[in-house]
């Protein structure tokens, strides 16, 4: 069920209307829960049965690992725990990427073989709650967090269908707590649920699916389009998967917000980060600071010298982009960024030292400069991030630089430019501060009206093909 999909509109209305007529805490949890794994059994009913199996072994670790006293025991059943998780993963979304690379790499060496693969199907989320998982366990086992003592709380916590396929990663230490707490229902949170809903609605719908009618056909096909078009296609792809993904979270948070939970953010606005590290500071918050706390920092972090913080960095990036699909593709893409982020670092310490170079980036045009540099160098990272092999993704950077051959883009451009312009104006609107009290200054009836209007335009504005969101496949 996509959050766009007529489908979810029903099931959701349903599950708020049982969940706000009943007036016990205890039942809205098992509703709530009930719900979840209804929501991902109607993709794949066995897969929900493994999540519900899986999670219950995981509360049963972290009872263990706060009983047990002594410390070899609790290494051990921690990296039980690492290793089953992390196993999981592994065998599911990487074992025949692993076999299909050990088998070219056989071949590159004259050995005629063929391995079988194995048929799996990969389950959706399974990225996302996974690292919820693991960071449930080592929290209990670092004594951060307490054990869990209710099992459906904890099966909530893993399974809570807003952020089950696509984040954000919650954890458990904020997420788990809000269950204790019993709900009343407050309009002003209602209203906000709804405002992120609609917002995220319009970003899938109208933007990021429309934005892929301009990069799908030049990414399937780079070579036979000119500059013009791969030009257009990098930047329609950057948006789209912005506008794709934090739609989906924003819809997440919303839905969220309806139940009287609080998700974390995800996003703040990345394209008007001014340097790589501001970036990941923006982009995928809840992914950025986990692989920092329970990868990073365990590594070592910044604490070593440079080389020892630069390897760190281009671990975690690496992995970070290993994390998002089994492909090399994704692994060059994590590597490229860790590399940006190491002569960040170098540039950051030079720019320290001389006061005339920092105060030129500071000021308006140097700022204005350095985000136009750091999201040109993000989208054209987008392009392996997108591109299925590096051939392609070599010809899309090879056409970027002024080559007249070649077709003209797919689509017109005029709606393209209106589409960027709504995006710059959104974040203009958007880091206008006192944004959220004036519209709750507004009549209830104007407000209403302008939902309806932005749902409306949304409708208007997709493309007939309703593509799923980018983020499930991860």
């Amino acid at each position: 069920m996509l959050f766009c999909s007529y489908d979810y509109a029903l099931f959701f209305i349903l599950i708020f209307c049982l969940y706000w007529a009943m007036p016990w805490h205890r039942a809205r949890v098992w509703l709530l829960l009930g719900a979840s794994v209804y929501f991902y059994a109607c993709w794949n009913k066995w897969l929900a049965l493994l999540i519900v199996a899986t999670s219950t072994a995981d509360y049963a670790i972290g009872q263990a690992l706060e009983r047990l006293k002594d410390e070899r025991r609790r290494k051990l059943l921690l990296g039980f725990s690492l290793v089953a998780n992390l196993g999981m993963l592994a065998a599911f979304k990487y074992a025949n990427f692993f076999l299909e690379s050990f088998e070219t790499v056989l071949r590159g060496c004259g050995a005629g073989v063929s391995i079988p693969l194995f048929k799996l199907i990969l389950p959706v989320g399974i990225s996302f709650y996974t690292f919820e998982a693991v960071n449930y366990t080592v929290d209990v086992y670092r004594r951060r967090v307490q054990a869990e003592r209710s099992l459906p709380h904890f099966l909530l916590f893993i399974t809570f269908f807003p952020h089950l396929v696509a984040g954000p990663i919650v954890r458990a230490r904020d997420f788990l707590p809000q269950i204790k707490r019993p709900k009343r229902w407050d309009w002003s949170r209602a209203e906000l649920g709804v405002s992120l809903f609609v917002m995220g609605l319009f970003k899938k719908m109208a933007i990021a699916d429309r934005m892929a009618t301009y990069a799908d056909p030049v990414f399937a096909n780079p070579e036979a389009y000119g500059s013009h078009a791969v030009w257009i296609a990098t930047i329609a792809y950057a948006i789209q998967i912005y506008c794709d993904f934090s739609g989906y979270t924003d819809m997440a948070l919303g839905s969220a917000h309806l139940f009287g939970y609080k998700l974390s953010p995800n996003f703040r606005m990345p394209y008007l980060s001014t340097n790589i590290a501001e970036f990941w500071r923006r982009w995928h918050i809840s992914l950025s600071s986990w692989l920092r706390d329970y990868l990073f920092i365990p590594l070592g972090g910044s604490r070593g010298g440079g080389w020892q913080t630069a390897r760190n960095l281009i671990i975690t990036m690496t992995l970070g982009g290993l994390w998002h699909g089994a492909s090399w593709t994704f692994v060059v893409w994590g590597l490229l960024h860790g590399v940006l982020l190491v002569m960040h670092r170098v540039w950051r310490s030079m720019a320290l030292r001389l006061p005339v170079l920092d105060r030129s980036l500071k000021t308006s045009g140097g700022t204005v400069l350095r985000i136009g540099m750091t999201f040109l160098t993000v989208s054209i990272g987008w392009i392996v991030f997108r591109s299925t092999t590096f051939a392609s993704a070599l010809t899309m950077i090879e056409r970027l630089a002024f080559r007249r051959d070649g077709l003209p883009p797919p689509l017109p451009t005029d709606l393209f430019w209106v589409l960027i312009a709504i995006v710059m104006l959104a974040h203009a609107v958007g880091s206008f501060r006192p944004r959220r009290g004036f519209s709750r200054k507004l009549p209830a009836e104007l407000v209403g009206f302008g939902y309806a209007a932005v749902v409306t335009l949304g409708l208007l504005l997709a493309p007939d093909n309703n593509n799923q969101f980018i983020y499930f496949q991860f």
